[in-house]
């Protein structure tokens, strides 16, 4: 075969593949697909215990009322608890993943909520994390970033006039204790537990702010039970479930628990085991404060 003739042959062949390779190569990709609308990524500690989980089903329900063209996902932080619920074939994602979920799925403005109660370390960790998703490129165009319940003087005295209205029992008489359970923080935002006990008792002598982990302290607050001769005492979750803690630390019948501790001390013990986010006010504070985030970024401010 003469060299003119492999030439021909060999322009030949390399014309088809720069043809035909283009439309082999991105058929069925000629289009990008639409962007999705907004999605709503709810995120919290999380829970194990199924009574609690009505405390989100009250949240989810709530919030796509508010945003009823909004996708709602949800998201755990603890990894223990994610854990616990896969070995029972129950999948939640971490914060994480959910956002590269919604990224891969086209997703182009996110609104992240937290539903922790305080911004301590979980909530800067989810909030720098979730920047991150912003900066990729082709990711998420935008994600907001809604503050947990408790961020100012204002939230505070909502979550409080909720908590006189419709938390705190009908029945509760002026000289029965009513103690509130927070979870505490070793983080700077725990002294909102002692801003928020001080807030409460300008309207009530007889409530108090307690801690699990944080300040005040139990141990702190049986102390004024007893100097003021309490003989009844409420005690209530301040947290957004009742779980595990409101359960085995609060009410339990272990010897360390609040109750016990109480009925020790000679004061009578009523748990009442209702998360705060099982309270339409408290969901609504959440709610009036995405509603604000959104009409920021409406009018580009």
């Amino acid at each position: 075969m003469s060299a003119v003739l492999l030439s021909s042959v060999f322009l030949m062949a390399l014309f088809c593949v720069v043809s035909v390779a283009p439309a082999f190569a991105y058929g069925g990709h000629s289009k990008n697909p639409p962007p999705k609308k907004d999605a709503l990524l709810l995120v919290t500690f999380g829970t194990s215990v199924q009574s609690a989980q009505k405390s989100f089903e009250h949240i989810e329900k709530k919030m796509q009322a508010a945003f009823p063209n909004t996708d709602i996902r949800w998201a755990y932080t603890s990894q223990i608890i994610r854990r616990k619920l896969a070995g029972e074939g129950k999948m939640i994602d971490s914060p994480e993943i959910a956002l590269a979920r919604l990224m891969d799925e086209g997703y182009r403005e996110v609104t992240l909520q937290s539903l922790h109660i305080l911004p301590g370390a979980e909530f800067h960790a989810l909030n720098s994390n979730a920047r991150k998703f912003e900066e990729m490129r082709g990711g998420i165009r935008k994600i907001r970033i809604g503050y947990p319940l408790l961020m100012d003087n204002k939230s505070m005295d909502q979550v409080l006039e909720v908590a006189f209205k419709s938390i705190i029992p009908d029945e509760r008489k002026a000289e029965d204790a009513v103690v509130f359970m927070g979870h505490g923080s070793h983080h700077p935002a725990d002294a909102i537990y002692s801003a928020m006990m001080y807030k409460a008792q300008k309207r009530d002598p007889n409530c108090f702010v307690g801690t699990v982990e944080g300040s005040p302290t139990f141990e702190e607050i049986l102390d004024q039970l007893k100097a003021r001769g309490v003989k009844k005492a409420y005690l209530i979750p301040f947290m957004t479930v009742a779980g595990d803690h409101s359960i085995n630390d609060m009410s339990g019948k272990d010897p360390d628990s609040w109750e016990s501790q109480l009925k020790k001390a000679g004061i009578k013990a009523v748990p009442v085991l209702h998360g705060l986010a099982e309270y339409d006010g408290v969901v609504d504070v959440w709610i009036q404060r995405l509603k604000a985030s959104r009409e920021r970024q409406h009018r580009g401010k």
